[in-house]
């Protein structure tokens, strides 16, 4: 992006040379070339202007892109997680109820072999 002095330095340059070329020529002509050479800068300064908010504007849709991005990668982190933790906590609940039917059947075992010896 062009930007101070040199940008300065740019746009005079072609002002310089107009005014220098002209010096031999008619008021006239010294008007109309210097509202031409206005004309130019004019347009040179709207077109400059209109490519900063164009590079701004990318700029800003490039970052919120970017966000927008990092926040779904955070969603599904925290979906996984979660999912992951509902898993562990099955896995446990199983692991649980597997443990109370061995207890219960060691037990009906033990029972069973009392019975048996005190017949």
């Amino acid at each position: 992006m062009l930007k101070g002095p040199f940008m300065k330095k740019l746009f005079l340059l072609p002002l310089a040379v107009a005014a220098f070329s002209v010096g031999a020529c008619s008021q006239k002509a010294q008007n109309e070339t210097g509202e031409a050479a206005d004309a130019v800068a004019a347009d040179v300064n709207s077109t400059v202007g209109e490519a900063v908010d164009d590079v701004q504007t990318a700029g800003e849709r490039a970052f919120g892109a970017a966000e927008n991005a990092a926040d779904r990668a955070g969603d599904k982190i925290e979906n996984a997680t979660d999912r992951a933790g509902a898993a562990a906590d099955r896995a446990g609940d199983r692991i649980d109820n597997a443990t109370d039917r061995a207890q219960r059947e060691a037990g009906q075992e033990l029972e069973q072999t009392g019975r048996e010896m005190q017949r």
